[in-house]
């Protein structure tokens, strides 16, 4: 089995892909980016090692990939994940990998009757609907409240049902519009796929921003004395994500492929839910106790553009479909990114520059 994961040396992508490789001597596992991401470069002796072979390949350019070869499954992990790149400029690359790229990535699937594993986004729905959720606010988070004024919300999140329509960020719309090619692939060209809407994922091997990976980022700012900020509704620091472990995503990645008929034309939410949740309040609680100091957070009350108060998977249609659940709770996916950073602190500096 040839196994082609775009966006390889990613964060998510070089975790894959190294694991596959690690746990399946009988894949061929192609570890295709373009590098365009500061810190991937230091996967690559990680791919190496693992037995994956390294491509420097854009999915921008069709093709890099048709260079690739014949391969039985495509897992699309190549994204400009920034939800800011929209607002503050850098447009033009994200249409072009994240809707482009895909394009390109189901032509070759459609080519070579390829499993399409796509990795998506929570932020595929609608800003404006969960900024009108009915919230709850306890001393440390914002909770949901039993009773929203839209279907697929409640206490445990955002379902597969939530309404779609409105504004999303160009990130999520791009995401959003790759998803619906895939449907229309599936229709006329046959191609089986499946579609993972992922909320926050963290741990080791991430270089973290505020705008994408902020749990990873709080650690990386806590241990190399960067400083933080509590961004809008307030400045107090309540906004709740959901995260989860990159190794419980892989774990779910790993059962999806090969495994075609039993995932095809499914659309699932994948995160950590309300069990697996912090606010950035309660983050800064747990990284003062790893790293033995009290943090100095700034507050700047203003609300971003495109940010919402909290989100949070709901899962519950994919705990329907498999027996995979999360198994790292919040406290350790913390705990393993900073012994990661710790072990890796002269490495890490470098690639943050």
């Amino acid at each position: 089995m040839r196994v082609l994961v775009t966006g390889g040396a990613g964060f998510i992508g070089s975790s894959i892909a190294i694991t596959l490789a690690a746990r399946h001597p009988e894949m061929e596992v192609i570890a295709a980016d373009n590098l365009f991401r500061r810190g991937s470069e230091l996967n690559l002796p990680r791919l190496r090692e693992a037995g994956a072979r390294f491509s420097h390949a854009d999915i921008r350019h069709r093709e890099d990939l048709e260079q690739l070869g014949p391969i039985n499954v495509l897992i699309e992990c190549s994204a400009e994940p920034s939800v800011m790149a929209s607002v503050s400029g850098g447009s033009e690359y994200l249409v072009a990998t994240n809707l482009v790229g895909a394009y390109h990535c189901l032509e070759i699937a459609t080519t070579h009757e390829a499993q399409v594993i796509f990795l998506s986004t929570s932020r595929v729905y609608p800003v404006a609907p969960q900024e009108r959720l009915a919230l709850i606010e306890t001393a440390t988070r914002y909770e949901l409240a039993d009773e929203q004024p839209f279907p697929g919300a409640s206490p445990r999140g955002i379902s597969e049902a939530f309404p779609l329509a409105g504004a999303r960020t160009l990130y999520g719309a791009t995401k959003l519009a790759a998803e619906l090619l895939i449907e229309e692939y599936r229709a006329a060209r046959g191609v089986r796929a499946t579609v993972n809407r992922c909320g926050v994922v963290a741990g080791p091997w991430q270089m973290g921003k505020v705008d994408q990976g902020v749990f990873t980022h709080w650690l990386l700012s806590a241990v190399l004395g960067r400083p933080l900020a509590y961004i809008g509704y307030g400045g107090a620091g309540k906004q709740v994500r959901d995260l989860l472990h990159v190794d419980d995503l892989v774990d779910l990645v790993e059962a999806q492929v090969g495994a075609p008929e039993h995932w095809d034309g499914t659309v699932f939410n994948v995160g950590g839910g309300r069990d697996v949740s912090l606010s950035l309040l309660e983050t800064t609680a747990i990284c003062a106790e790893l790293t033995g100091r009290e943090l100095p957070i700034d507050s700047v009350p203003e609300t971003r553009q495109g940010d919402v108060p909290i989100y949070l998977s709901d899962c519950s249609a994919l705990f329907s479909h498999t027996t995979w659940r999360p198994r790292r709770g919040a406290n350790e996916i913390l705990a393993d990114i900073h012994a990661w950073i710790v072990d890796n602190e002269a490495l890490v500096r470098s690639a943050l520059g």
